[in-house]
């Protein structure tokens, strides 16, 4: 379950990405491989990630997953095969954290986005989720926290 719901401003930040157009099952098949894709362009161009990963959603499908993968950089890269430029941009949000293993998240994005509804509040559209403890830090999945992020209307 999430915790620690708040509404935050976030600034704009350039990203890296990949995007994917995917049947759900997918998404461990391509997780991985395009993540290293990412960091692979990044250190032939030799620009540091600049936070954490992070895949931002365009639609919610309950088949089809429809997102990019992201890794926040410090300036734009240079478009390499499936790499390319790329921008979250300034937003308010609600956001929430979520402590433990990414199985999880099936249900906690619905229960977050009843939340959400609940609070009168108005979605804009974009989500992402922010991988900030995961699989790099320790094998423990128990450890893992995300950061799920909603965009609000103005």
């Amino acid at each position: 379950m999430f915790e620690n719901p708040e509404i935050a401003d976030s600034p704009g930040q350039d990203v890296a990405s990949v995007r994917l157009c995917i049947p759900r099952e997918q998404i461990r098949e391509v997780m991985g491989p395009g993540i290293m894709e990412i960091f692979g362009v990044l250190g032939a161009q030799g620009i540091a990630p600049a936070g954490a990963w992070l895949t931002h959603h365009f639609r919610v499908d309950p088949a089809l997953f429809d997102f990019e993968i992201c890794v926040p950089v410090s300036r734009p890269v240079a478009e390499q095969g499936r790499v390319k430029p790329g921008k979250l941009r300034a937003t308010r949000v609600v956001r929430a954290l979520l402590k433990g293993p990414y199985e999880q998240l099936s249900t906690t994005w619905p229960a977050f986005m009843a939340w959400i509804d609940a609070q009168g509040l108005q979605k804009a559209g974009d989500m992402w989720e922010v991988y900030e403890v995961g699989p790099e830090s320790g094998p423990d999945p128990a450890s893992y926290r995300t950061t799920l992020n909603v965009a609000l209307r103005a």
